[in-house]
This record gives structure tokens, sequence and C-alpha cells, in this order.
């Protein structure tokens, strides 16, 4: 599509499956910061901590695949629409928590509303993408979702710090029903979901997918992935509030900092692996990338025997601040370079077998594996030894993970479908969705 991003975010579905991508971006990024204030108010242990992000991703554990089975025979629209309707329902609960048993149910919702956005959206814009144009659809989506994260981070630091929990979780509720009216409005009816129930189970879908290399590859490189990255996540505003004791504010300007370059470089990334090829290169290099980023985290702690407070616009940074900011701006341009490549691969792989959202959701899985052991080790090892050996073992998981896709991708790769029929995606066509249909006129 002429003029990349932008010219994306001129088609009103894509716009509309974009605001889906926002709100869950923005509230995701908001909460994260929210739990490090919690952490601190109820003085909870690191391994605590960690069962904050175990019970969510535990959560998204059970639904992911049944989740994409029903997405590729259903009407994903329908489940976007619930995604959004649980979310509000999320911010409400965490208004009202009071206790660590509170916020561990409440991420549970929150899991369950996060993977039917994610899951769904991811989906929908992969199959709606035109031809030869996926790359920028999908990392222009990426793209609004790191914008929004980035927002997330700014905007909601500053409600945190200055109006508290009330008004930024009602903030966060009017940016949902929002974007729960544009997709209601302008996103056709039973997008995707064009595979036959009849055909195959959502088992045999997975088994299938499975006796791929690639997939396989893919599998264990997300599993090695998620360990370390979400550990980055979850206790990096952690560590800045509890040990480094900077404020809200300051600390949702690490988090902007790396959001930033995802947001500026991913959809041109996208549209970079769309004409090199090689997308798994692209994965290799960033992972390797964001594993330095997070070895970064631990030496904040150190910073101030090396390096002098600045002065920026009339804000003092702390030298903890800035190896914070310089640590996640690195770990910003490692999504950028991997993000694009691996969603178009699992899409690539799904489409042999007429499972894309099975595919997508394999994906997930795979980073619920991780996403549910990583914070919750990481978190016992940091109590056992210091916050240096606990990102370490973040950062030496993801090298391993690295290199255990790089070796075993090239062993089959994906056919060379040139030569298949082509796809009809003319309107009213047998593989197109009828937009008459759709009652109105992307994640």
């Amino acid at each position: 599509m002429a003029g990349g991003s932008l010219g994306v975010l001129r088609d009103r579905e894509f716009l509309a499956l974009s605001g889906t991508a926002f709100a869950r971006a923005q509230a995701y990024s908001t909460i994260a910061i929210a739990l490090a204030l919690y952490a601190d108010m109820l003085g909870t242990s690191s391994t605590v901590e960690g069962l904050f992000a175990t019970v969510f991703a535990l959560a998204q554990f059970v639904i992911v695949l049944p989740l994409g089975r029903k997405i590729d025979t259903g009407n994903a629209k329908r489940y976007l629409l619930a995604g959004l309707v649980l979310n509000v329902g999320v911010f409400v609960g965490f208004w009202m928590v009071d206790s660590v048993a509170d916020i561990l149910l409440v991420r549970v919702v929150q899991g369950l509303g996060a993977s039917l956005l994610w899951i769904t959206g991811s989906t929908v814009v992969g199959e709606i993408s035109p031809d030869g144009e996926r790359g920028q659809w999908l990392g222009t989506y990426n793209q609004v979702g790191a914008f929004s994260s980035f927002a997330g981070d700014l905007v909601g630091a500053y409600l945190l710090d200055v109006h508290g929990f009330g008004v930024t979780y009602a903030v966060l509720a009017g940016v949902t029903a929002f974007a729960t009216l544009l997709l209601y409005s302008w996103l056709r009816d039973n997008p995707g979901g064009r595979a036959d129930p009849d055909e195959q189970s959502g088992r045999e879908a997975i088994e299938r997918l499975l006796s791929r290399t690639p997939i396989r590859a893919l599998v264990v490189f997300r599993f090695g992935l998620s360990f370390g990255k979400m550990c980055v996540i979850l206790f990096l505003p952690i560590y800045a509030v509890t040990v480094l004791d900077i404020p809200t504010l300051y600390v949702g300007g690490i988090l902007a900092g790396g959001k930033l370059t995802k947001a500026l470089t991913q959809g041109y990334v996208g549209g970079l692996t769309d004409r090199v090829g090689s997308k798994h290169l692209f994965v290799f290099v960033g992972a390797l990338l964001y594993a330095v980023g997070a070895l970064l985290i631990p030496f904040a702690g150190l910073a101030g025997a090396y390096f002098s407070a600045m002065t920026v616009a009339g804000y003092t940074l702390t030298p903890g601040f800035q190896v914070l900011f310089i640590a996640f701006g690195v770990c910003g341009v490692a999504d950028s370079i991997r993000l694009p490549a691996s969603m178009a691969l699992f899409v690539e792989e799904g489409e042999q077998f007429d499972a894309v959202a099975a595919s997508m959701s394999l994906r997930s899985i795979a980073w619920k594996v991780g996403q549910i052991t990583g914070p919750f080790l990481v978190g016992v090892v940091w109590d056992l030894t210091d916050v240096f050996t606990a990102f370490g073992v973040a950062s030496v998981t993801i090298v391993f993970a690295a290199l255990a896709f790089i070796t075993l991708y090239t062993v089959d790769p994906i056919p060379d479908l040139v030569d298949e029929e082509p796809v009809d995606l003319t309107p009213g066509g047998p593989n197109q969705c009828d937009e008459d249909a759709s009652g109105a006129d992307d994640d």
C-alpha cells in the first residue's frame, strides 16, 4: 500500500482494529506501572511479584488453543468485542483491590481479556491484509500498539502520580469504550475464519503445524524469549520503584523511551522484511540485541559511582534512570527488528494448513509457557541471590533460545508457494468476506 504505515491507517477496517490494539496496549502499560506501586505499598517479595505475571499468563495459557480454533472457524468480531468489554471490568476490579489475593484474581481476568484482543486482532489483520503487504500491515499494527504503550507509560504514569488509581482506570475505560464503538461500526462481520470446522479439528491443526520444523523452532524460541522478556517487563519498573526509589513519573519515562524506539521503527522494519526476505535472520538478531538490553538493567544500581545526575528541561535525571532508559531503549530497537518477522513467519506457516489463527495461538501458547515460569523463577532467584544474577539468568535464556532457533529453522524451510493457485481476493470471491453483508462499513 502506497504511503507506508500512514497509507495502511487510511483503511478504516484497519483503523478499527488498531483501536483495539491501542486500548489493549495502553491498559497493559499503565497497569504494569500500577503493579509496581502495589508492590511498594504492600511490601511484597520478588517471588510474590513474579506471581503477578504468572497468574496473568496462566489464564492465557488455558484459553489460547481453543480460542485460536474458534477464531479460525467462527466470527472473530464477536471475540474482539467481548475482549474489550472484559477489559472494562478489569479496570473496575483494579480500582477495588486492597490485597495481594485481589491483585492476582484481577490479573487472571486481565489475562483472558488480553488474549481475546491479541490473538483475534493479530489473526484478522493477517487474514485481511492485501497480498505482498502482510509485513507492512502487521508491522504497522504493532506500531500502533507500541505508540499506545508509549502513551500508557507517559500518560498512565502521570495520572497515577497526580490523580491516583480511580481517575487512571476511568480514563482507560473511556478509551476502551471508544475502541469498542469503532470496532462495532467499522469492522466487517465475521472477518477471517476461512477454515471449515469439519475439515480438521483444532488438535489436528496443531499437530499438522507441529510437524513442521520451522514451527517447532519458532515455538522453542518463543519459550526462551518469553522467559527472559517477561522478567524485564515485570521487574524493571518494580526494580526502579522499590530499589532505586525512582518516582512514578520518571518510571513512565523509562518505559516510554523503549516504546518510542519500537513505535518509530517497527512499521519500517515490517516493510523491510517484505523486501529483503530471510525473516529468520531478523528474528535472531533482534533476540540477541534484547538479551544485551536485559543484561544492562541491573547496572543501574551501580551507576551512581560512575556517572553524575543530569538536568534536562528542568528535570533531574539520576544515573540509575539514565542506565535504565538506555537499557530499555535497546530492548525497544530489538523488538522492532524481531516482531514483524516473527509474526509473518507464523502466519505463513499457518496458511499452508488453513490454520492461521491456530498458528498464532501456538505462537501465543509458547509465550505463555515462558511467561508462567520465567517471572516466578527469576523472582525466586532474585530473593535467593541478587539482581545481577536474576537479570543474568533472563538474558542467558534469551541467547540460548536464539541459538536453538537459528539452528533448527533452516532444516525445513517454508515451501515455495509461488506456483500454487492464487487466492481470489476480489470482492465476492470465494476467499473474500462479503463486505456488503457486514452490517457496517486491525491486531
